[in-house]
């Protein structure tokens, strides 16, 4: 029988093809878990320490224990949140002025001086200032304390004098309860008080040291820590987050100028109509206008009130052409150098600015009402340019 070799003409290879070879597929690629190096060996247990066991199971002992755990170091958080809250705001007083005060040592640098040289020029200037405000003060609080002390025993004599006081002296025993009063108990509460007094003098003192010693270190490393603040955020979103942040710091420096520069202008102003008038201390008077119109919505019917003061203890005339004037000066203030000001820093609503001058003295003070503004601009910006958007897309 002839042997015939296969061909493509032969019915039987065309309709039976031999089955193709299997693919080879490539084994998996192990995955490592995140935050473990690919090149380092799985942990091997040495047998040193016995064989290890089953895994813990979630039991609710374990759950409630973690959770106690939780709660104890919430709660420790908060109480060490709460003794630094001195601290804390300190802090925030600190970094406050530093953004306020960056934009004077950005323009020192465009006019060439070094970074060291401007930081130091602006924060002599801040404490020039403070010294000038305390001589300012610090005498006529002296010199009238001190004219108290010498007309007290002819206040004395004159009341011992007056026929009313003496019999009001006797029907009520007041001598006798003086007397009385005067033991040592009391006088320890005195001497209690002093130190007190005292102890807050020094403490106010250090305050303020320590106030001026971090602004510095907050304008001399300003740069720096911004940039560490923003390489926290993600890669992804640093760009946008750098914008805004610098928009806001943006504000809340043009902000701080242009307070300073409203508050100067009313001391100026309150200086020379003191020398008009014929006040006693205007200077001091106007370093108290300055100071006082630095807090919104209240600081300038506050400083109107204590020179308005002065004035009626001067004479009666003087007292009222104190309070005309000032009513006068604050409707311009109010209704066009504020606002000219203003307008070109930050934006914020009345009844927000309001609110938020409310809540920040509710909660921090004459601080908190300093640095209200500036964070109600701060968070309609990102209410503006992320949450609104946000809510448009969804």
């Amino acid at each position: 029988m002839p042997q015939h070799s296969p061909s493509g003409d032969d019915p039987d290879v065309t309709r039976n093809p031999p089955p193709a070879a299997p693919a080879e597929v490539p084994p998996p690629v192990p995955v490592p878990a995140p935050g473990i190096d690919p090149d380092e060996p799985p942990a091997v247990p040495s047998g040193k320490f016995g064989t290890p066991g089953r895994p813990l199971r979630r039991s609710s002992f374990l759950i409630g224990f973690t959770g106690a755990l939780g709660v104890l170091l919430a709660y420790t958080l908060y109480q060490g949140i709460r003794n630094a809250g001195g601290i804390l705001v300190l802090v925030v007083i600190a970094l406050f002025l530093a953004v306020g005060l960056n934009p004077a040592v950005v323009r020192l640098r465009r006019w060439g001086v070094p970074h060291g040289l401007a930081v130091a020029a602006v924060a002599l200037t801040v404490v020039l200032l403070l010294c000038g405000g305390v001589v300012a003060l610090v005498p006529p609080i002296v010199t009238q304390s001190g004219q108290f002390i010498e007309q007290l025993p002819s206040y004395v004599e004159e009341l011992r004098r007056n026929p009313t006081v003496n019999d009001l002296v006797e029907r009520y025993d007041v001598v006798e309860r003086v007397q009385n009063a005067a033991n040592a108990d009391t006088i320890g509460r005195a001497l209690g008080g002093v130190l007190g007094g005292a102890q807050l003098i020094f403490g106010t003192v250090f305050r303020a040291l320590t106030v001026l010693v971090l602004t510095i270190y907050f304008l001399a490393y300003f740069n720096r820590l911004r940039a560490l603040g923003y390489s926290l955020v993600p890669r992804s979103r640093r760009e946008r987050v750098q914008l805004i942040g610098d928009e806001i710091l943006a504000k809340v420096g043009a902000y701080m100028v242009g307070a300073l520069s409203i508050a100067v202008l009313a001391g100026a102003t309150t200086f020379v109509f003191a020398l008009i008038v014929g006040l006693p201390y205007p200077f001091a008077l106007a370093v108290v206008v300055a100071v006082t119109d630095l807090i919104p919505q209240i600081g300038a019917t506050l400083g109107a009130v204590i020179v308005s003061l002065v004035g009626f203890a001067d004479n009666l005339p003087t007292g009222i052409a104190c309070a005309v004037f000032f009513l006068i000066y604050q409707q311009v203030e109010n209704y066009l150098i504020y606002p000219k000001v203003m307008r070109r820093s930050v934006e914020v609503n009345e009844v927000a600015a309001l609110l938020a001058a409310l809540l920040g003295v509710a909660l921090l003070g004459v601080v908190g009402a300093l640095i209200a503004i500036p964070t109600v601009a701060a968070l309609q910006l990102i209410l503006r340019e992320v949450v609104l958007p946000r809510q448009e897309i969804r």
